[in-house]
């Protein structure tokens, strides 16, 4: 088995597009209630495969070597799923509420490399 990070998106333009800033504040409390259940259906049926159970990101902040500064990106959620191949795990994702439910854009997976000479 293989462990990938997986990273979940989100921008202003999905939520737009998804239509979720058209519905009323209830309809959003309704919907947000739904895509927590179905998530936690979702972790509880992959529970096999939840290495690590991740969750909710916040604010970001980018160092560089020109000092700290606020950033901003997609990045809303991660967690680590095992898997035989980045295809079967991709394949987890299929349908997940974070897009089906909720207005998230994508999920990203990637294989957790060994480092290197370790």
């Amino acid at each position: 088995m293989k462990n990938f990070l997986v990273v979940f998106t989100g921008s202003r333009e999905a939520t737009e597009r998804s239509g979720w800033n058209a519905l009323t504040e209830q309809e959003q409390q309704e919907r947000t209630q739904a895509g927590m259940q179905a998530w936690y259906a979702w972790m509880q049926d992959h529970a096999e495969r939840v290495v690590v159970p991740g969750g909710p990101v916040g604010v970001a902040k980018r160092i560089s070597g020109a000092g700290i500064e606020d950033w901003h990106n997609n990045i809303c959620g991660y967690l680590v799923v095992a898997a035989e191949s980045q295809e079967a795990a991709a394949k987890l994702f299929q349908g997940h509420p974070h897009f089906a439910i909720f207005p998230g854009e994508a999920v990203e997976l990637m294989e957790c490399l060994p480092v290197p000479g370790a």
